[in-house]
């Protein structure tokens, strides 16, 4: 199995105006100032990172992040909803600010993406039916596996993750399947939970998303340890270094004052926040 380890850079991407449609410096910052409104992307089918509650509002961990962030910039806060490979593929031509939606850091997102701070760590996990026979990752090979489109996961089983953050330990190719891709994880939670191999034989995700899933009454359980770990970041348009410069602070304070510890805690029952 090919060992990849972790790019030692920084949590901030270097900011570069070269990129075609790329914001200039200060202007996201100024527009967000000046019109009282942060736009913030996430999914809203992502339970417990974010999702329609019940009373058809967004809510969950990222979701509170994001609102924590538009309190310190004394700005209102609105989330809009695209797909997270459009949300990914940069060049927001001013559509949003800002996403907070659990990104990976990847070096291919770096070319289009600016990455002011990771707030958080999950383990990427693997999900099989409960009716599944697979005791190892090996009994997955040549099946039927899940992952959302441009997403780390599905990076992960194509064998092409590469990710830049510092502090994240190294990671192995133990999964080696046939790839169906999906527009979010909750779709392809939904196949699995249809049976055993009956449109999937495994997913592979983020663990509190499984767990939540599970908690939720899906028949499925987590198949051996953890394949990696994901660190999550913010991440806004290239080229504004100002805005760059100021999201970093905001998630110093709250890391520092213990915010997002009590977050992570809300959401998930575990302070994601730091890898002990």
């Amino acid at each position: 199995m090919k060992s990849i380890t972790f790019a030692l850079a920084g949590l901030a991407v270097a900011v570069s105006t070269a990129f075609s449609g790329a914001a200039t410096a200060g202007e996201t910052l100024d527009r967000i100032t000046d019109d009282g409104v942060l736009r913030v992307a996430t999914d809203a089918n992502w339970a417990p990172q974010s999702f329609l509650n019940d009373n058809n509002e967004m809510d969950g961990f990222d979701v509170d992040v994001a609102r924590e962030i538009g309190k310190r910039l004394g700005v209102e806060v609105e989330f809009v909803t695209p797909a997270w490979d459009i949300i990914t593929a940069g060049n927001w031509r001013g559509r949003w600010d800002l996403s907070v939606g659990s990104m990976t850091p990847t070096s291919t997102r770096a070319e289009v993406l600016d990455f002011p701070a990771v707030y958080y760590y999950t383990p990427a996990a693997v999900a099989i039916h409960k009716d599944s026979d697979a005791k190892s990752f090996d009994d997955l090979t040549g099946k039927r596996i899940g992952a959302t489109t441009a997403s780390v996961f599905e990076l992960y089983l194509q064998k092409d993750l590469q990710i830049d953050a510092q502090g994240v330990p190294a990671f192995e190719y133990q999964v080696d399947g046939k790839i169906n891709s999906y527009k979010d994880s909750t779709a392809a939670l939904d196949d699995l939970r249809l049976g055993n191999g009956v449109r999937l034989d495994a997913m592979v995700g983020s663990l509190p998303a499984i767990l939540a899933a599970r908690k939720s009454g899906y028949p499925i359980e987590i198949l051996g340890a953890p394949v990696f770990y994901e660190p999550l970041a913010l991440a806004i348009d290239k080229g504004d270094a100002e805005l760059n410069e100021k999201l970093a602070g905001i998630v110093a304070d709250m890391r520092d004052e213990g915010v997002l510890k009590a977050l992570s805690e809300k959401w998930y029952g575990i302070d994601y926040t730091s890898i002990n």
